[in-house]
């Protein structure tokens, strides 16, 4: 303990708790029917609500769950013992519409009395607060007790942790800690009249409760295992009380924290946190492009401003949630509640769609602090910037370069030089591409329509930038990579000899496999197969890349790459229709991609590894963001978002999509036990909105769209540039052409157009962070390139040639840029 005992009066009662350690540490449902904190900066901590109960709360970054879970306990002592969870039935609301504070009305089954539980958070204090007030039958209601039953899984873990009954300013106290600098108290204000510290599933206040239907154990402490702490409150002399459940850096810390807070009545308490809420009201504007007034818009803003952190401002989670954290245990460290660089800027573009300019600027400059030296980010990542997984997305690297360019050109970006940053990612998405190591599912590696979509429109926006910044020959060299992806994206990304839907051979797939000699091949899978993750132990793996469909191209049309009403788009969303839709009651929806083993298993049990893809609401946003560019009526998707979304406004990753199991609690249409709420999903919706309230896509790029999807025939540019790396060199060129050789050092190219008779030598360009360029015209006629390159000292490396010779054919026939030895999959 990071206090002497003797600063405290400790509360020997019965002695210490026997059955140490506990059972194992789980976490709890991440079906979460609400996220919430004070609006105010001060108040470093975030709630959960689930099944009418308290989950995990955040502190002191929002990363980081300090509790698994409360709920009450109630007993008449002689007759009947009652869990929240699972003996009442109840009802959800919000106490304002503008504000996250929550109300809770419960009814134990026989409806004998009534629970009205109110949850909070102190609007300046790491505190949250649980009102209660119980009514019904008088005979009955004078007989109950309450029990408090909280279970710490502090530094987010539910090992290791302790507790102890104390009195503090003549309250019984109960306080629970881990090391030295992690510490919980929970106190009401009318006090506890007796209390108790357990270890979970041996001597916990619920193993008392349920066994003896009263409370016969009062354990004065329970040292270093997974433990949960009781409190009794007297409701014939407390028909209202507030719980108080206080965190703080040290002992005294929380027990203050929680005095200072309990010392304030609670409806001053709740005043103040809605009127705090009420200065970020939502856009009413918005509202009149939802079909239920305006309700999950207002859930959606407020959801995604819960989602970001307070002490690293401007960093955003993904999730306040442990996907099946029911069957998660100490080892799961990251849950959803990491940043991810592509969830973060759907978020932060989604509060830009609520004219909230400040907030998305304080997402970039949080990332620009977060980029690494190379120009990229960390897969995922704490909010302080440590990484957690480290693959590669060339998405992730994309979307803050598109947000830079978005606040850009709102004259949203302040003071901040945002070229550098900008500069850096663009350099780092030319080392890369095309080929990402992990597209968007964050699984495979290869050509990935989504993410091209992505690194397309990034470098365009980022030469956009460079111009403005008078870098004419950067922006020039930018635009002209992102010309040559383009050149070839449907040539990468789609088979011509489909076998998914009779009558459509040629549709986009969910990602072109690296073939050999290109960067991240995978030697260990068949030519043109992927090996898709989180499938079951007795099934396949392995599939060719032709039968593996998603909907990830719909960004191209999103972002202004390709129209609507392109014949491939038309023609790709048939296959993806006829793979990967499902109806239920409440609309369609479509799954991540066929053989996708992320999701509930198909008896229902919960995913551990692997499982069955389940169908996702966000992608029948992306559909209807499509459908709009397609000039069609989507209301009935914005109507299928509203239902999908949970009692408390809550959007699932994925819902149920086959027939109910009631038995598992699923049923069709509704949350299959993954993350809860995605905010993604969030920020999807609000999108939408402000798109169909436009009457445009608001994520259109006006400067990929101006310059791609034009009229047929109306481009105004031809691509005749091909690109050259060292780490993904191709065998042909067509005649007329430009070789263009490009590295991240400044090098010396020595070429020759004839067998070496004679030989020219030609000096890179250095264009800043993205390194340096070579040109070479091909000859109007067939023959053969040979060329070597050579690389001056510089302060990193002496100075060496490439010791071999690369030899490329000029040829009549169009552009072909796989390497050597590989072929379109046909």
């Amino acid at each position: 303990m990071n206090e002497k005992a003797s600063d405290y009066r400790w509360l020997d009662d019965d002695g210490a708790a026997f059955g140490s350690p506990g059972v194992e540490p789980r976490w709890t449902s991440s079906k979460k029917d609400a996220v919430s904190t004070a609006y105010s900066a001060s108040s470093r901590v975030w709630f959960t609500v689930s099944h009418g109960t308290l989950n995990e709360v955040y502190y002191p970054t929002i990363d980081r769950p300090q509790m698994r879970d409360m709920e009450l306990l109630f007993t008449d002592e002689e007759t009947f013992f009652h869990e929240e969870k699972r003996d009442f039935e109840y009802d959800f609301h919000y106490v304002d519409p503008g504000a996250p504070a929550v109300r809770v009305v419960a009814s134990d089954l026989d409806g004998r009395y009534t629970v009205t539980k109110e949850f909070i958070a102190d609007p300046h204090h790491p505190v949250v607060l649980m009102n209660v007030k119980i009514a019904g039958d008088e005979a009955v209601v004078s007989r109950l007790k309450c029990y408090v039953l909280l279970a710490p899984h502090l530094d987010g873990g539910g090992a290791g942790n302790s507790a102890r009954s104390l009195s503090v300013a003549g309250r019984r106290t109960l306080l629970a800690w881990k090391g030295e600098h992690n510490s919980l108290a929970v106190g009401a204000d009318c006090g506890f009249t007796r209390s108790s510290c357990g270890y979970v599933g041996t001597s916990d206040g619920y193993q008392d409760l349920s066994t003896h239907m009263k409370m016969q154990w009062q354990f004065g402490q329970a040292l270093n295992g997974n433990v949960a702490v009781t409190g009794e409150i007297d409701v014939a002399r407390n028909r209202e009380f507030t719980i108080a459940i206080a965190f703080g850096d040290g002992h005294h810390a929380a027990l203050s924290g929680m005095m200072q807070t309990l010392s304030t009545p609670y409806a001053e308490h709740a005043k103040r946190f809605i009127d705090q809420w009420h200065r970020a009201e939502s856009p009413a504007a918005l509202a009149k492009a939802s079909t239920d007034g305006g309700r999950l818009m207002r859930v959606s803003h407020n959801v995604i401003l819960t989602h970001e952190d307070k002490t690293y401002s401007g960093a955003f989670i993904a999730s306040a949630s442990i996907p099946w954290g029911a069957s998660k245990g100490d080892d799961d460290l990251g849950g959803y509640h990491l940043v991810w660089t592509r969830d973060m800027v759907q978020s932060a573009t989604a509060l830009l769609a609520c004219g909230r300019t400040e907030t998305a600027r304080r997402a970039l400059v949080y990332l620009a602090c977060t980029q690494r030296p190379d120009g990229g980010f960390a897969q995922n990542f704490w909010i302080d910037g440590s990484a957690y997984w480290t693959g590669i997305q060339l998405d992730e690297v994309a979307f803050p370069i598109i947000l830079a360019w978005r606040l850009w050109k709102v004259d949203g970006l302040g003071v901040f030089d945002v070229f550098p940053f900008v500069e850096k990612a663009a350099a780092f998405l030319v080392r890369y591409a095309p080929v990402t190591q992990q597209e968007r599912w964050e699984e495979n590696a290869g050509y990935s329509p989504s993410t091209l979509a992505a690194v397309i429109s990034g470098l365009v926006c980022a030469a956009d930038i460079a111009r403005a910044y008078q870098a004419s020959e950067l922006a020039g060299f930018l635009e002209t990579y992102a010309d040559w992806i383009e050149s070839h994206l449907d040539e990468w990304t789609t088979t011509e000899d489909g076998m998914l839907l009779d009558g459509v051979k040629r549709h986009y797939m969910r990602i072109r496999p690296p073939a050999e000699g290109e960067p991240f091949h995978n030697p260990g899978v068949k030519p043109g197969f992927i090996r898709l993750a989180n499938r079951g132990p007795e099934e396949e793996s392995e599939f060719d890349a032709r039968e593996v469909v998603d909907g990830g191209f719909l960004e191209l049309v999103r972002y202004g790459i390709r129209r609507a009403d392109d014949p491939l788009m038309v023609e790709s969303l048939k296959v993806v229709d006829a793979c990967l839709k499902y109806e239920t009651p409440y609309g369609p929806c479509w799954r991540r991609y066929n053989h996708d083993g992320y999701g509930q298993k198909k008896d229902g049990g919960p995913y551990d590894g692997f499982g069955q893809g389940r169908a996702w609401p966000l992608l029948g946003g992306e559909r209807a963001h499509y459908e709009l560019a397609a000039g069609h009526d989507v209301k009935p998707f914005i109507t299928a978002y509203e239902k999908f979304s949970s009692i408390g406004g809550m959007l699932p990753e994925q819902v149920w999509d086959h027939d109910d199991m009631p038995e598992e609690g699923l049923y069709l249409g509704r949350s299959a036990g993954s993350a809860q709420p995605l905010v993604w999903a969030h920020a999807e919706y609000v999108k939408l909105l402000r798109s169909v309230s436009d009457g445009k896509v608001f994520d259109t790029i006006s400067v990929v769209a101006e310059r791609y999807a034009v009229e047929p025939g109306t481009r105004t540019f031809q691509n005749t540039v091909e690109i050259f790396q060292t780490a993904r060199p191709f065998a042909t060129i067509p005649t007329g052409f430009t070789l263009r050789v490009v590295d991240r050092a400044r090098f010396r190219m020595s070429y020759t157009l004839d067998g070496w008779a004679t030989t020219t030598t030609v000096d890179s360009r250095v264009v800043g962070y993205p390194g340096s360029f070579a040109d070479v015209v091909m000859p109007g006629e067939p023959g053969e390139l040979e060329f070597t390159l050579f690389w001056p000292t510089t302060a990193d490396a002496p100075e060496h040639w490439l010791g071999h010779n690369y030899k490329v054919a000029v040829t009549s026939q169009g552009p072909e840029t796989m390497p050597a030895g590989a072929k379109p999959q046909s």
